[in-house]
């Protein structure tokens, strides 16, 4: 099965592609690892993407489309996979078709994780995380029972992203919409888009995830 999941930032992507993962063995093609990867591992591409990284540029997308190319010739990608946080504009999207269209791997489907944005501001607004066994916590939906103690670990120490506040949130949402949500039509036009209800809980997000799957199965 070889799966995209868009939804904006906050909306649980990472989550879900973890869980298909380690249910059915699909390798989570995540960008920014695989840039890290081809970096450290000093491929031609990956030291042209490191010399750019370092520099503080942004990597330009004939070099990230190279890096998944390397990254689709491995032989785990054979088995599925899914893919997170790119596709993030129309330019990518056409990009990719014509990579996988070439490599004989074409998509079986894009899964939308659609939110409501002012609950997903709420949401990620008030996260926080155990520093020690990273388990998600809320200010107002999911409180360590013992106030300051991790419910999974223990730790006493908690930590918080700064990105996660209303503010940042609304300036990545407002991105999110300018640049990726174009694909959203994209895929619905190449009849590939399938949408579950990214507020319910990830249990239930997860469990609507194995019904498309099932149905894109056949």
């Amino acid at each position: 099965m070889r799966l995209i999941i868009l939804g904006p930032p906050g909306a649980g992507k990472g989550t879900q592609a973890q869980r298909l993962v380690e249910k059915h063995g699909l390798v989570q093609l995540s960008t920014g690892d695989m840039l890290r990867d081809a970096a450290a591992a000093g491929t031609p591409v990956g030291k042209q993407a490191k010399a750019l990284m370092d520099q503080g540029s942004l990597v330009p997308d004939e070099v990230v489309i190279n890096i998944i190319s390397e990254r689709l010739d491995e032989p785990d990608v054979r088995k599925g996979f899914v893919l997170d946080g790119f596709p993030r504009t129309l330019k990518q999207a056409d990009a990719l078709e014509g990579l996988l269209a070439e490599k004989g791997l074409p998509l079986d489907g894009v899964i939308l994780l659609a939110v409501d944005d002012d609950a997903l501001v709420e949401r990620v607004g008030g996260r926080y995380t155990c520093a020690k066994c990273g388990e998600i916590y809320h200010d107002a939906n999911k409180k360590p029972a013992v106030e300051g103690v991790c419910d999974v670990c223990g730790s006493h120490e908690f930590k918080r992203r700064a990105d996660d506040n209303a503010e940042t949130m609304r300036t990545r949402l407002h991105a999110f919409y300018k640049d990726t949500s174009p694909l959203v039509g994209y895929y619905y036009a190449k009849g590939r888009l399938r949408t579950v209800d990214g507020m319910a809980t990830p249990e239930k997000v997860a469990a609507a995830i194995e019904d498309v799957m099932g149905e894109l199965k056949g």
